[in-house]
């Protein structure tokens, strides 16, 4: 089977950073108590004009400069927060990236998005409907969450990862090794937004202003997180013929540090092989592990020829991981990201 290997690799971070002692303004809470349960230290979030299609097609530019190339067949938008409720978001991007008439389209998995993305790009490659794809997970939780919300404000943040993947063989660095995906919709309620769907608007019952914002469950998360992160990681490692004695890096999903460093102890990897960013930029969702590649390799903590085991887990509930080889790439950041109409034409 034809396999996906990656190219290029990008990302684009709002230019606002909110630090822990902002927060504490207006929430109580404290820079200790956002630490010791999260390891966050600052965040981005974006600043009025500004959407997700904005970080993500600056994202998707960089990758495809990256990448060396400005045409691809497909493009693939991760996100919890699109542009509109309709059209999907990823039709847009592709149009101001310049691939009008290409096929576009959005995928929801929360924070799993992006390896829900990468599956969706390697199927579209491995099935011959696409050469080349262009993969973006991108998001703008700061529009959806509750600034009165402490278990919520503090955790989550705004940015966009992309990567540029190619039809090639399986043995080449790069190449996306099996995915495994799972979803549990019985435990839905643990992430979720309770109004706006089709669910409340059928009700005919009016929704709380609170209820069209973001909810999460962190306690019963957290034991969800962990188990399904460790169990698709080991799962992932088994379809490809690996053990962990092979991994070099763990990529996990940036929930939080806790969850992070627990995940890693079940599968017994040495903190030095963990790759983080979350005490900088907080939990971005869907964009969380694309933005951590690209930081990683732009500072050469992520260099080619290095075993990859990437994990991540999400609203759905949903998880997922995969393993590679990362590549001999170039990553492309930019930081701040621009409004729609700077980037029009």
């Amino acid at each position: 089977m034809t396999a996906a290997v990656v190219t290029g690799v990008g990302a684009s971070l709002p230019q606002r950073v909110v630090t822990n002692e902002e927060l504490a303004g207006y929430l109580d809470t404290s820079d200790e108590w956002i630490r010791s349960r999260t390891g966050i230290g600052t965040r981005r979030w974006v600043d009025t004009g500004v959407s997700t299609g904005d970080l993500a097609t600056q994202a998707g530019e960089l990758a495809l400069r990256s990448a060396g190339v400005d045409r691809v067949d497909a493009v693939v938008v991760a996100t919890t927060t699109p542009d509109r409720l309709c059209p999907a978001t990823a039709p847009e991007v592709a149009t101001r990236l310049g691939l009008t008439g290409i096929s576009a389209h959005d995928v929801n998995a929360v924070c799993t998005g992006f390896l829900y993305g990468l599956a969706s790009a390697v199927g579209l490659i491995a099935a011959g409907n696409a050469s080349s794809v262009l993969m973006i997970g991108a998001e703008t939780f700061s529009t959806i969450i509750d600034p009165k919300d402490r278990g919520t404000a503090v955790i989550f943040a705004d940015g966009a990862g992309a990567l540029v993947l190619r039809a090639g063989s399986a043995d080449e660095p790069g190449a996306v090794g099996p995915l495994v995906l799972g979803s549990d919709g019985s435990l839905a309620d643990l992430i979720q937004i309770p109004a706006g769907g089709s669910r409340q608007r059928s009700s005919g019952e009016e929704a709380a202003p609170e209820d069209y914002y973001f909810r999460m469950r962190g306690r019963e998360v957290y034991r969800h997180a962990v188990e399904r992160m460790a169990g698709s990681a080991q799962e992932a490692l088994l379809r490809a013929g690996l053990t962990m004695s092979d991994v070099d890096k763990f990529v996990p999903h940036q929930a939080n540090a806790r969850i992070s460093v627990a995940v890693g102890e079940r599968l017994g990897i040495r903190p030095e092989q963990t790759v983080s960013n979350v005490e900088r930029v907080g939990n971005t969702a869907a964009a969380s592990i694309g933005l951590l590649l690209a930081e990683a390799t732009a500072t050469g903590e992520l260099r080619g020829g290095q075993r990859l085991l990437l994990t991540a887990f999400g609203g759905g509930l949903t998880w997922g991981a995969t393993t590679m080889v990362w590549p001999d790439v170039t990553a492309h950041i930019s930081s701040p990201a621009r409004p729609a109409v700077a980037l029009a034409g």
